[in-house]
């Protein structure tokens, strides 16, 4: 083969790799559009099928369980199904979800057609990552995964304005309805870009055995409290810039969207500084991440400053996903899939903690309520922080 031959023949692999990252970039959209967008539409389901917003509010809760205490045993359930097969099924699933939500007559249907669209969250991000990790050289692993992971940042930054403006000027059911079809798509992309890859069929025995090691269950804990800081303040960033700050409440979507244009930068650079120094990068930015929680409570008393650090939280929280995910997997080889997507049910338990502490901090009035949240959010992490130090402990050990 010429030497033209052979630049040929990368250049076409590398397209395809990159189509492939794409196809699952939009499968990681069209999920977190799914997971997201209900927020934006509370009232309007509420209203609709004659229930109260706390009610409704439970179909978010629903979904969190779902995917938390889904994912591994999905995982395990197909351990033996190749991997493609598996990510094919698994958007299947998710298109019948959302079709069912779509036309839910009623509140329990609705449920129950969220908790089916969750089944297929932590196995397509478990599955995905070992996909996408697959599909370049080594040194490019969180890279592409964070590249997969950008689904998620623009679920956020335009999926969900999007969807809340369909629901609200065509009913709720439309947005249900064109996610259905975004899966569609995406599901056409893997089908047609995603070859086939070779999966592990360890025995459940084996598999467990991965997972229990010491060196793992640090890992889900970096992630588990690392990312927990992040929703700790994030679940509450509305109040705080509403009744802190001062901005009016149309000003908040706007904020938010400063907020995931940072979520985007973070997560592109995270997986960059990953594949050059993982551990150390993720140290880095877990203390960048508590050292701007903690600045936020001083600096959520001016408008300018907010939005500032608003935009540096957005890049400290989504740096460290790409991370994380290629730090569990390094850390379980044998069993990639499994830990992968214990991770990500990881990330789904530190969003509830986080979540509930930051609720507990308010309620309970510690420090005076809302306005210590930030500083509640920034401790959460700061025990990521030391489960980050001690798996450099085990590494140098390893090492040595």
């Amino acid at each position: 083969m010429s030497t033209e031959s052979i630049a040929q023949h990368s250049g076409q692999n590398q397209r395809s790799s990159t189509l492939a990252l794409y196809s699952l970039t939009l499968g990681a959209f069209a999920i977190g559009m799914t997971e997201f967008v209900i927020m934006g539409l509370l009232r309007e389901v509420a209203s609709d099928l004659n229930v109260s917003t706390p009610m409704a509010g439970f179909l978010i809760t629903g979904y969190a369980l779902g995917v938390a205490i889904s994912a591994p045993i999905i995982t395990l359930a197909t351990n033996k199904m190749p991997r493609k097969a598996l990510l094919l099924f698994l958007m299947i699933l998710f298109i019948a979800g959302n079709a069912l939500a779509a036309v839910a007559p009623n509140y329990s249907v609705l449920m129950l057609a969220r908790i089916v669209a969750a089944l297929t969250h932590g196995s397509f991000f478990g599955v995905g990552s070992v996909i996408a990790a697959g599909l370049v050289p080594k040194e490019k692993r969180a890279g592409a995964i964070a590249i997969m992971f950008i689904g998620l940042t623009l679920a956020n930054i335009l999926g969900v304005p999007f969807g809340t403006f369909l629901g609200q000027a065509y009913g709720w059911r439309s947005t249900f309805g064109t996610i259905a079809v975004i899966g569609i798509i995406a599901l056409l992309g893997l089908i047609f870009l995603v070859p086939k890859v070779a999966n592990q069929t360890n025995k459940l025995r084996q598999e467990l055995a991965v997972v229990k090691r010491p060196t793992v269950l640090v890992a889900l804990m970096m992630t588990v409290f690392g990312y927990g800081g992040v929703f700790t303040a994030f679940t509450y960033i509305s109040p705080i810039l509403v009744e802190i700050t001062g901005f009016a409440s149309n000003a908040v979507p706007w904020i938010l969207v400063l907020f995931g244009v940072g979520i985007t930068i973070g997560n592109v650079y995270g997986g960059k500084l990953a594949d050059r120094k993982l551990l150390p990068s993720l140290l880095g930015i877990l203390i960048f991440l508590t050292v701007i929680l903690a600045v936020f409570s001083f600096t959520d008393q001016y408008k300018i400053l907010t939005l500032i650090t608003v935009f540096l939280f957005g890049i400290a929280a989504f740096g460290t996903v790409p991370g994380l995910q290629v730090h569990v997997l390094n850390t379980a080889k044998e069993a990639p899939t499994l830990a992968s997507t214990l991770n990500i049910a990881a990330f789904n338990l530190g969003n509830a903690i986080g979540a509930y502490v930051g609720g507990l901090t308010i309620d309970l009035k510690i420090g005076g309520g809302l306005p210590t949240v930030t500083w509640t959010a920034a401790l959460v992490t700061i025990i990521g922080v030391l489960f980050t130090i001690w798996a450099m402990q085990q590494q140098r050990k390893r090492l040595n």
